[in-house]
């Protein structure tokens, strides 16, 4: 058995998996990514990817080449819940992605499917030196004093691998072999529904009746699925529940039924259709949050960390941003300049925002089911809150008692408060206008309102800790000019005041107003505090 050595290790090469890797990369930090499966997703699977992610994957350079592989439907926007395709429309979901939140975000919404998405990742990998190593299988991993051995399985040739690691990042799936090796238990409805997915090429243009589908959740007494357009064309796939406890099974599924299930989910009975092919796995919608995101040298991600239904696409955005969270503090635990407390902030901070958007996926799903929406219609918060608005309860930051209020809060009115994510606002430089949110991807920026002179000794708080950290001003005789006012009332302070902002966008800490005391040494005992050293 050969034995080889990397930084990180992560088990899994879905969306999460592969942005884990690009984002530690980004970071400098080397990786070994290993999926049992030969390749990438060949299912469409999740099909909206939230602005904020966008803003992640534009930190990274990656956000033209997500956008150029826009899926066909990406001009679509109707969500419906129907009787049959050709008949009564229940209710038309409110859709964010027809929103235009500039004001928010310099990022959009990208209908892109799940198996384009996974293999633009796969390149960028590659480009930037991710040793990948696909249908490979994880057979055993074991912790030690200092580090993890993990038993890898060639599953092409055979060959045993014995690889250690500092760290392990989990994103294997909602059915997570490690999370299940750990012992590590999961809360929530578990199990809703079971599904047998399969292709079928049919007009379907009388039907729609001109509505262009994201999706149409369709409930009758002979079918209960899910209609999606593949080219907003002839193709379709379509998601039909089966129930294990009446004694169905996946084997019903056979070409004649499937004919059946199509025609009545259209509601046209004799339908011309094609079934593509009927032998894709069943799968299930499950809601359930795993009862810790870390564990020693184990992070989880994705949906080995938290599961929901695939209304309100909370669910592929959820997991891509978790490995953003990591894969900063990863980089800083690994390279000795923050203590492994850090990790733990990981659990602290993803886990009440992913408890919360399982919520309000299960209230979307309700509806899907046949619940009004009227009675689930108070309890909803909107996708753009949930997209920009959460709020870190606890974790990585220095509160400043504003912190615990609520989980969410309204991106229109961003409170700038420490555990949200800093709002995004239109400042300009030499090279014309541009977005705050571009100024934080490359490490710690203190943003002063106002020349950054009384706080530039900031910058030797950072050289002190072996940190990057910035100190720009916005305003009035700073680095930069607010070009539309907002700067101060975004941000929550007054003249002379700052906000120190995390690589990952988040703040981490504000000063209201001008400095007092010792600048150097109040930021170094901030960032000490934040990056739990000793």
């Amino acid at each position: 058995m050969s034995q080889e050595s990397v930084p990180v290790l992560i088990v899994g090469g879905g969306l999460t998996g592969l942005s884990a890797a690009v984002f530690l990369a980004h970071h400098g930090v080397k990786s070994t990514l290993v999926e049992r499966h030969p390749g990438t997703s060949t299912h469409p699977k999740a099909r909206a990817i939230n602005p904020r992610t966008m803003e992640l994957y534009r930190s990274v350079g990656m956000e033209e080449r997500v956008k150029a592989g826009r899926s066909p439907i990406s001009g679509n926007t109707d969500l419906v819940h129907v009787e049959t395709l050709a008949g009564n429309e229940r209710v038309r979901m409110p859709n964010a992605s027809i929103e235009d939140i500039s004001r928010i975000s310099p990022a959009q919404w990208t209908l892109i499917d799940q198996n384009q998405l996974e293999p633009i990742l796969r390149k960028r990998a590659e480009e930037v030196g991710v040793d990948l190593r696909f249908h490979t299988r994880l057979d055993a991993v074991t912790e030690t004093a200092d580090g993890v051995t993990a038993a890898l399985t060639d599953l092409g040739t055979g060959e045993r691998t014995e690889l250690r690691a500092e760290y392990v990042i989990a994103a294997d799936g909602s059915r997570s072999p490690v999370r299940e090796l750990l012992g590590i238990g999961s809360h929530g409805r578990g199990t809703l529904t079971n599904l047998v997915s399969f292709f079928f090429d049919a007009d379907l243009e009388e039907p729609l009746r001109g509505r262009k589908v994201i999706a149409a959740y369709v409930n009758n007494p002979e079918v209960r699925g899910t209609i999606i357009p593949i080219d907003n064309d002839r193709k379709w796939v379509i998601n039909v529940s089966f129930f294990p406890d009446k004694g169905q099974s996946a084997a019903d599924f056979t070409q004649e039924h499937c004919v059946e299930l199509v025609r009545a989910a259209v509601g046209v009975p004799d339908l011309p259709l094609t079934i593509e092919s009927v032998d894709m796995p069943a799968w299930d919608i499950s809601a359930r949050v795993a009862d810790t995101f870390a564990r020693g040298r184990y992070l989880i991600a994705g949906d080995a960390a938290h599961v929901m239904p695939p209304t309100g696409a909370f669910g592929a955005s959820t997991g891509i941003q978790d490995a953003y969270n990591l894969s900063w503090k990863l980089a800083l635990v690994l390279a000795g300049k923050a203590g492994p407390g850090l990790l733990a902030s990981y659990d602290s901070e993803r886990r009440p925002v992913a408890q919360e958007t399982v919520r309000q996926a299960m209230l979307r799903f309700a509806v899907r089911e046949g619940k009004q929406f009227q009675d689930v219609a108070k309890d909803l918060v909107d996708e753009t809150t949930m997209t920009f608005g959460y709020v870190y309860p606890a974790g990585a930051f220095a509160g400043d008692g504003t912190e615990g209020r609520s989980i969410t809060e309204d991106p229109d009115k961003p409170s700038g408060r420490p555990g949200a994510r800093a709002p995004h606002v239109v400042i300009e430089g030499d090279h014309g206008p541009f977005s705050t949110v571009d100024l934080f991807p490359a490490g710690f920026t203190l943003l002063t309102a106002g020349p950054a002179t009384p706080w530039a000794a900031a910058a030797a708080a950072g050289r002190e800790l072996g940190l990057a950290l910035t100190v720009r001003g916005i305003g009035v005789n700073g680095d930069y000019s607010d070009t539309e006012g907002t700067f101060k009332e975004r941000y929550g302070l007054a003249d002379g005041g700052a906000v120190l902002v995390r690589p990952d966008g988040m703040v981490a800490w504000r000063a209201e107003s001008h400095p007092r005391g010792d600048v150097s040494r109040t930021l170094t005992g901030l960032l000490r505090q934040i990056l739990a050293l000793a």
